[in-house]
């Protein structure tokens, strides 16, 4: 293995340490644990996500001005502690309720709902939203039902924005539910990453293979094939979102996220096929993210993800935000 770190105990919170340190102006690190907050604590709904570490810019580099107030990082593709999440819950709470955006994996929704029982007995009123957005698999290692992926982030995006805007606990957990009711992401891969903790790579491909489907973490995905030229991936992997629901003229925000290890270049090239496949089929390209947003450490593949749009939607896609990954003004 050769990973440039320290010790492979301390990656976690020297990682978390690094990248407070490096955007001061919108997060730091919380005092009572491995916690990412907003720099300054907002008179509004709060927001919370988290999971394993190895995912990122997610989640950390999301906490700030109109996304999220905490991020709890677990380690590398590990659960977040109970006791850290709630730890997160209470130094945000500002009086109007907090709402969890979890990744549906079990041990995810298990600390999670554990984390805002322990809250509720201090008087903060918590809701969550479960994403659940990989149309690849139903069930699988870690998962009762879909994965939650790269959809996250739009929920992180436009659920902050309403709770930015000043709305409700329920109505920020309703446009919440209303994006992951209209997210789709698929995911492939062509190499896999390295756990610093396991030492070894997380599945086995040949060179000239591929796994379609694959989930964030490494996990196996619908089947492994021969390597396909770019436009042939992309086919395959539209087709199986866009037969999950009919985004037949409707208005979509399109993210190609990179797993870590993709170059933008191959991430351009994808792109390009989506942007000519969705418009042949009438579907309007309203804007298009491509990078690094929910990644699986040095993992090379990417996933797309759609989201059928609204004008609320849209509205708050396109609200101001400042975070250390991602500034829309």
């Amino acid at each position: 293995m050769k990973k440039i770190i320290n010790a492979v105990d301390q990656v976690e919170n020297q990682m978390i340490d690094g990248l407070c340190k490096a955007y001061p102006q919108y997060i730091k690190k919380h005092t009572e644990g491995n916690v990412v907050l907003r720099a300054k604590k907002a008179d509004k709904v709060a927001l919370v996500s988290g999971g394993g570490s190895g995912h990122e810019p997610a989640h950390g580099g999301f906490v700030g001005k109109g996304m999220l107030d905490a991020a709890v990082p677990g380690a590398v593709f590990t659960s977040p502690a109970v006791d850290q999440v709630y730890e997160a819950i209470k130094a945000i709470d500002a009086g109007k309720g907090v709402l969890m955006i979890i990744k549906n994996y079990t041990g995810d929704v298990m600390n999670f709902e554990m984390a805002a029982e322990m809250a509720a007995d201090e008087g903060i009123e918590v809701k969550q939203v479960v994403v659940n957005d990989d149309v690849a698999v139903d069930g699988s290692l870690y998962t009762v039902g879909r994965r939650g992926v790269a959809g996250t982030i739009f929920v992180h995006k436009i659920a902050g924005a309403a709770a930015e805007a000043g709305k409700s606990l329920d109505e920020v957990q309703a446009v919440a539910q209303k994006v992951i009711d209209n997210v789709r992401t698929m995911g492939m891969a062509i190499k896999p990453c390295i756990v610093p903790a396991a030492g070894v790579p997380g599945f086995e491909i040949g060179e000239d293979e591929m796994e379609i489907g694959i989930g964030i973490h490494g996990e196996p995905g619908v089947e492994k094939k021969p390597l396909e030229e770019a436009d042939a991936i992309v086919d395959t992997l539209l087709a199986k979102i866009l037969a999950d629901i009919d985004y037949a003229g409707s208005e979509v925000a399109v993210m190609i996220n990179g797993c870590g290890g993709t170059p933008l270049m191959e991430l351009f090239v994808v792109n390009n096929h989506v942007a000519d496949v969705l418009a042949d089929k009438g579907i309007k390209v309203y804007k298009t993210m491509v990078g690094n947003y929910m990644s699986s450490l040095e993992m090379e593949g990417f996933s797309i993800t759609l989201l059928k749009l609204d004008d609320e939607l849209k509205g708050y896609l396109d609200a101001e935000a400042e975070t250390p990954a991602l500034t829309v003004k």
